[in-house]
């Protein structure tokens, strides 16, 4: 068939001509810019841990001195499980499990000091590791190494990592339940809210005054506001911890007079309290001010590091503080210890908050005020270490007591418990007699033994040519009638030979008086 004519003037269309694309070409998409990446978790934790084992580990001994708080958690370790258990029915039944606790550390490791301060530092280097994370979960990586180097430093907490005495390892079941608060407020569990029960408990079982951070967490669920599901769980908690710990708390109520030695609290008191909560306070509101730029911690939530650290610090000494004011001296610095968690968690936050505005890398501003702050502490960091720092030396009196064990076959110790000295170093007084103990602090399940009565004391020391006296270095007015007779016997029928004061310790050697025998006047005769 032929083709198709076309007519005359018919315009065609024109040909299609087609262009070739540039070929498209995939450039790497260019990430926003995002603040400097910090420390791995890991690094966050240990490099603290370190650093409180360091410390902790270098003068350990404190020139081979104990003090009298020390010397009781000694000679009752060495007592038997049950003789432990019959010791907690008259005193010390709010150390009872800490006791136990050094008890088979000393079975295990033998009697050292080193043994009985270990734990104290493993215990401390815990709680650093756990703020130090708390710090980065709530605020960064960076806040979280500044908080965990801010709480080795600190000297409060750098003296009770070297005392064989409950209270560094109350910190840190304090430094665990908290994390495990903001642990169980961002992914609510079951498991994370009974292991919060558990420690809570565990704490008060040391020391129940570790159940004012109770307080402070229900200040922080206040400021947080999360849902009420999450508030009803932790009150559940907070309630099973309470109830397990009762029976400790109204026991050791049976027991209130071993904290009547607790002096009123003083305006420096106050002072030191106040400077602590505003040091705090300040710490927060300049973080406030510089926050720096890009995302909040995806693991903290909408819970802010102030709502954990402020009520940590300020609560619980607070509260203390008023029972003290108003009911009974019970303020002691060590009964909260755990205030400078949130102390650290606020100083390492603001350190970081500056760090990080700096051009250079965050690590380094943060390692020079580390060492920086440990230059500046460092006589203070030495005087922790000395046997000066507490209150006396229970073992500085052996050496003394050893070399004058010739001149005097009887001892008396005033106040009965300086009875102390005795029991921790045994070897010194042998030969020695306790002529004023009646029943053995073994055998009386008490702490120092139980004395005879005033008369039957009196009675033995005047039977005696020389007497050691073991006191205070500064002498202290008599509390107790039978103390009172030692002190009346002393002064009417003996003489002072020598004194030798050692590191809070008094030493003195007493001498019977001779007194002349004057002849009866004869009869009158009729």
């Amino acid at each position: 068939m032929p083709p198709p004519t076309v007519p005359p003037g018919t315009l065609l269309d024109p040909p299609t001509v087609t262009t070739p694309r540039p070929p498209v070409v995939l450039r790497p998409r260019v990430p926003p810019a995002t603040p400097r990446p910090g420390p791995s978790r890991a690094l966050t934790a240990a490099v603290p841990a370190g650093l409180v084992i360091a410390l902790g580990l270098w003068g350990i001994t404190r020139q081979d001195s104990m003090w009298r708080d020390e010397a009781a958690t000694w000679q009752v370790a060495h007592r038997s499980l049950p003789e432990i258990w019959q010791l907690l029915g008259h005193a010390d039944v709010v150390h009872g499990l800490y006791y136990a606790l050094v008890h088979v550390m000393f079975e295990v490791f033998g009697d050292s000091l080193l043994t009985l301060r270990l734990p104290s530092v493993l215990a401390m280097a815990v709680a650093a590791s756990l703020t130090a994370d708390l710090g980065a979960r709530l605020a960064g990586r960076w806040s979280g190494l500044g908080a965990g180097l801010a709480f080795a430093l600190l000297p409060t907490l750098q003296t009770y990592a070297q005392e064989g005495r409950p209270y560094a390892m109350v910190t840190a079941t304090v430094a665990l339940a908290t994390w495990l608060l903001v642990a169980a407020m961002h992914r609510p569990r079951t498991r994370t809210w009974s292991a919060y029960a558990v420690v809570v408990l565990l704490g008060a079982l040391l020391n129940w005054f570790s159940l004012l951070a109770l307080l402070a967490h229900a200040a922080t669920l206040a400021l947080a506001r999360p849902h009420r599901t999450i508030r009803v769980r932790w009150l559940l908690a907070a309630s099973t911890a309470v109830l397990g710990a009762l029976p400790l708390v109204l026991a050791s109520r049976g027991q209130s007079r071993q904290v009547s030695w607790i002096q009123p609290t003083t305006p420096g008191t106050m002072y030191t309290v106040a400077a602590t909560i505003l040091a705090a306070g300040g710490c927060a509101l300049l973080r406030r001010a510089h926050r720096p730029a890009g995302p909040a911690p995806a693991a903290a939530g909408k819970l802010s590091l102030a709502a954990v650290a402020v009520p940590l610090c300020a609560v619980p000494q607070l509260m203390l503080l008023a029972v003290s004011l108003t009911w009974q001296p019970l303020y002691v610095g060590r009964y909260v210890l755990v205030a400078h968690i949130g102390l650290a968690l606020l100083l390492g936050a603001a350190i970081a908050t500056l760090a990080t505005r700096l051009p250079t890398h965050p690590g380094v501003p943060l390692a020079a005020v580390t060492a920086l702050a440990f230059l500046a502490l460092l006589p203070v960091e030495q005087h922790v270490r000395s046997p000066h720092s507490r209150v006396d030396d229970v073992l500085a009196a052996a050496p003394v007591v050893d070399a004058a064990r010739g001149q005097g076959a009887a001892v008396v110790f005033l106040p009965s418990a300086r009875r102390d000295t005795a029991l921790v170093t045994p070897g010194a007084f042998h030969g020695l007699r306790d002529i004023a103990l009646a029943r053995s602090p073994v055998e009386s399940a008490t702490l120092h033994g139980i004395e005879t009565d005033p008369d039957t004391t009196a009675r033995a020391m005047l039977r005696e040519r020389h007497i050691i006296l073991i006191s205070d270095a500064e002498p202290r007015p008599a509390r107790n009638a039978r103390d009172r007779a030692k002190q009346r016997i002393l002064h009417d029928h003996f003489t002072k030979r020598s004194t030798t004061i050692r590191r809070g310790r008094s030493i003195t050697l007493y001498e019977r008086i001779d007194r002349p025998h004057h002849n009866r006047p004869a009869a009158n005769r009729p």
